[in-house]
């Protein structure tokens, strides 16, 4: 034996493949799993499905978030603005105290303040022989006569 010099060994090994289930494996394989290199079914479903569940509960999450502004439109409330600002804002802010409180906007009927005021000014200008000042909410009357064309 040389003691100075290293000689590599080659061990040849050969592998011999089977088409033969090891005797530990189960010998049926459940349905979704598959073969290498075909496409796995069950991934594809699964994906399709929670896609569709994103999908879905975005647009609910959505609607529930526009029901307060929803419910002022259709009720046709002097809030309606205030409600649509609040439920943009918890939207983005992501501060539910906004969306409940224009939950609750949407909910109440404001009393109408205005209307008696401007009525009791008007009739205490009257009684006090100053011409009323014209009303700018309300639209001008409109004239009955007919102007001649020129």
């Amino acid at each position: 034996m040389e003691s100075g010099r290293y000689r590599p060994t080659i061990i040849r090994v050969e592998t011999v493949l089977s088409d033969s289930l090891h005797p530990a494996a189960p010998h049926h394989l459940p349905s979704f799993v598959t073969a290498p290199g075909d496409t796995d079914i069950l991934m594809v479903v699964v994906g399709l499905i929670l896609l569709a569940a994103v999908l879905f509960v975005g647009n609910v999450y959505l609607k529930i978030h526009s029901l307060p502004e929803r419910m002022a439109h259709k009720s046709q409330k002097l809030q309606f603005e205030i409600v649509a600002v609040l439920c943009l804002l918890s939207l983005f802010t992501h501060n539910h105290l906004f969306w409940v409180i224009g939950l609750l906007l949407a909910m109440v009927d404001l009393p109408d303040f205005g209307t008696p005021l401007r009525s009791m000014a008007g009739a205490l200008q009257k009684m006090a022989g100053i011409k009323p000042e014209d009303d700018l909410t309300e639209p001008p009357p409109a004239k009955s006569e007919e102007q001649p064309h020129a």
